[in-house]
Formats: structure tokens, sequence, C-alpha cells
């Protein structure tokens, strides 16, 4: 077998301004440094990109450092140990990591998890097994979603969103989702099992969803904010709950748009907005693993996924998660 020593990464060229064009982003070869002892050499099987990497091409601080100009891009990657100098690790292995955007890379065993390689496809680690299945499922839990109550989810057919519902209805819910095409609301239906769907595209959200609900609804699981969020607060129920999960329809504006208009229901109805970070979650991943892994191998959730071949291609798929290109998860194979 020919030994690695280089590897193919995309790094951040510039800040990009509004809605990031491919300038922004450049892809170069690097030299893989030799092996030190308690090091690791993987390469990449699959990479994630998703829609929250769009803040940290930014300038200034939020709740992740931003992206350094020149330097490799990170995220969620899983991969195959091809040389191990570190104890608990061996050639063949798979492992998660966040050195995304890249083919291989050397690492520490503190910043690598081993994962089954049995399961199957690997990607699933990046979608309803990793990050994005522990964001739906922490989101749920956060504002403790249960058993007859009325969810409505924007951004459905995306990473998180169509995970969230999945969830919910095994819990359930009375789950109704908001997609951007036909084809995604009839995939909701059909393989996700939503109760009802419509698309946002068709006809203002809030007629949509008092049509879906036409005696309100008790949770809003937020992906999208904009529009979405402001149909939800006329349509909730007092008491109801929002998880602020993401805003996509604003990752790309240049300047703040106004609030939702209707904010003061949060007030006559009484209602709970919890904020969500699933970082702040990692502490309960093996409760995650255990739920929701046992709902994977039954055969009762399934991980959807659009899948983009190489990495001369990965920045394409980042770019097309601000257009709807993807049904599910958006990954990047990289061999």
């Amino acid at each position: 077998m020919t030994k690695l020593t280089t590897s193919r990464e995309i790094r951040l060229a510039s800040r990009p301004k509004g809605i990031p064009t491919a300038a922004s982003f450049a892809l170069a070869e690097t030299t893989l440094p030799p092996l030190q002892p308690q090091q690791v050499l993987v390469r990449n099987r699959f990479m994630s990109v998703d829609p929250y990497m769009r803040g940290r091409m930014n300038e200034g601080k939020s709740y992740v450092p931003p992206f350094e100009i020149g330097k490799p891009l990170e995220g969620g990657a899983i991969g195959e140990v091809v040389e191990s100098r570190a104890d608990g690790f061996k050639p063949g292995d798979v492992v998660v990591s966040r050195y995304g955007w890249r083919e291989a890379f050397v690492a520490g065993p503190k910043e690598l998890r081993a994962v089954d390689h049995s399961v199957q496809p690997l990607s699933v680690y990046l979608g309803a097994l990793g990050m994005t299945g522990m964001t739906a499922w922490a989101g749920l839990t956060l504002v403790e979603v249960k058993a007859g109550d009325v969810i409505y989810i924007s951004g459905a057919a995306g990473a998180v969103g169509n995970v969230a519902g999945q969830l919910a209805k095994l819990r359930g819910c009375r789950v109704i989702g908001s997609a951007g095409s036909a084809e995604k609301v009839r995939s909701l239906l059909d393989e996700c099992g939503f109760d009802t769907a419509f698309n946002y595209k068709t006809g203002p959200i809030l007629d949509q969803l008092n049509q879906a609900a036409p005696d309100g609804i008790d949770v809003y699981f937020d992906n999208v904010g904009g529009e979405s969020l402001e149909a939800a607060l006329s349509a909730l129920r007092v008491h109801g709950r929002i998880i602020a999960c993401g805003g996509i329809s604003s990752y790309n504006d240049e300047s703040p748009k106004p609030g939702p208009a209707n904010l003061f229901n949060m007030t006559t109805k009484r209602l709970a907005m919890k904020g969500l970070i699933v970082g702040d979650w990692l502490g309960r991943q093996n409760e995650f693993e255990k739920e929701v892994g046992g709902w994977f191998r039954a055969g009762k959730l399934k991980n959807r996924e659009t899948v983009v071949e190489g990495i001369d291609h990965a920045v394409d798929a980042f770019l097309g998660l601000f257009s709807g290109k993807n049904s599910g998860k958006m990954v990047v194979k990289l061999t």
C-alpha cells in the first residue's frame, strides 16, 4: 500500500459577504507531518457540511471561534485509522473527529472517538447517530416534548428537522413539517411518517399552519426563523414551547432584520423559548446513543442523506445547503 503522506484540504480564502460563493474557499494540498508517539493518522471517509458553519466564516465572537483565513475549515468527519502510535487505536478502526474538510490528518487520541464500524452506512455517524441526530434529540428533551403534543418543525426535510420529526412521532406526537418543494413534502409524509406537511413556498406559512393545526400547536422546533417563527408565535397555544435551534433564513443577511412583529405573544400566551447548542449536551451522549441508536438498529429511525462525491465538490455541497439542494443530512464522500 502506498504510504499516505499528503492530503487535500479546503481553506477559507476570504470572509464572505452575504451569500457565500466559491471565491471564498481554496482547495490546497498539504504534506502530513510524521507520526509522533501518541498520535494517529486517519483517512477520512465522509465529512459533514452544516449551515452553522456559515457563522464561523464571519469575523467576531460567537458561541464557536471563527474560522481563520488561510487555514483549513473544521467540521464533523468519520474516517479510518491508517497508522497509530497511540494506545487504544489500531489500523482499521473507525473514528469520528472534528477534522473535516480534509482527506487525511494526524491527531491525538483525545480528539478521536471510536465507533462501531459494523453500523452502515458509516455516514450515519454524521447524521442520525451524530451531532445532527443529537441536536434533534436534545431539542425535544430540552422542552420535554411528550406524547399527545402537536409539534411544528420548520426546515423539516433538512438534517435536524427530519430526525426531530421521526423522534417526535416515536414519542407519540402529532407532527407537522414545512419544506421547500413538493418532493420534500412527499418524503416527509411517506418516508419520515409526518402526519402533515406543506410547502412553505406555495402560500403564506401561517395560513398553511392554521390549516394543518386549526386548534393550534404545543411545540415549535425552529430551524429557520423569520416568517416561520412569526407564524408559530401565532399558532402556539397558551404555555406553548419553542426550541430555538437555528435560523437559516437569516444566516446570509448582511444586516439584521427586525424581529417578529407578534413577539408580544410570548407574554400573552405565557410561552417558553429555549435556545439550543448541542455542545452543551455532550455529557449526555451515552443517553442519546442508547435511545436513538436503539431506534436506528430496530429500523424505526431512517437516516436520510444527500451524498456528494469528492473533496473538490465540498464547497458546492456547502453552498447547496442555502438553496435547498439537500434532502436530509448533506455529506461529502471522500474515499
